[in-house]
């Protein structure tokens, strides 16, 4: 029985007193082999398509800070993200990005590695960031402290956004199946239809909050670079 709404969001599924909850994060693993085959599956010529795409773009994004490899890092993050996402839409798997554990986690390295570099490496750079071109004298101490605190809360704020719009999805989904029981017959139809276009929404919301994390995090990459 369900003793509140947010208990969807941790389930307890154990065997030998182990916990299989965030065995679901490495569900996407089962997909790899389909690149090892003489001719490649319609599904990985689609997967390839797209990240080449995103290479692209992420490489005009770099810029001038663009090295060798530095795309893989975003790419992957890209790839880890979407399948936890999608595969969290399935009946009976657990959704790891909804957790704070699982986001914060991919977010608070990079941020930290980020800042660790800019300000050891380029550090005048890093105080010339704080204070934005044509900024009025009277108003650089503010916006020290604004752009300070800003790159401060940079993990927290990559890390809840993505935890956050993954939530809310399956708390309405979670609220309007709960409503089934006590719908009269005839509204059935009504409530499945709103079902089906809320999972096809949760799709787009899976993809649109996976490639949002690997832009933010290049973006904030080119910065301190």
């Amino acid at each position: 029985m369900m003793m509140n709404l947010f208990s969807i969001f941790d389930p307890t599924s154990k065997l030998f007193n182990l916990s299989l909850n965030w065995t679901s994060s490495f569900l996407g693993l089962i997909f790899l082999p389909q690149i090892f085959w003489y001719i490649m599956p319609r599904s990985s010529m689609i997967l390839f398509n797209i990240m080449e795409k995103f290479h692209y773009e992420l490489k005009s994004l770099l810029g001038n800070n663009n090295t060798k490899g530095s795309t893989l890092m975003f790419l992957s993050l890209f790839i880890l993200i979407f399948f936890n996402n999608f595969l969290g839409l399935f009946p009976y798997i657990f959704t790891s990005t909804s957790h704070l554990s699982m986001s914060l986690t991919m977010a608070f390295p990079l941020w930290l590695s980020f800042m660790l570099f800019g300000w050891l490496k380029n550090t005048n750079h890093m105080f010339a960031h704080l204070v934005p071109q044509n900024t009025p004298s009277i108003l650089m101490p503010f916006m020290v402290l604004i752009e300070t605190v800003s790159n401060l809360i940079r993990a927290m704020t990559l890390s809840v956004r993505l935890t956050a719009n993954m939530i809310a999805g399956h708390l309405l989904m979670t609220l309007l199946s709960s409503m089934g029981i006590y719908t009269p017959t005839p509204y059935i139809m009504i409530l499945l239809i709103i079902q089906i276009i809320l999972l096809m929404l949760e799709s787009a919301v899976a993809i649109i909050q996976s490639y949002v994390f690997m832009v933010l995090s290049t973006l904030y990459y080119s910065e301190v670079n």
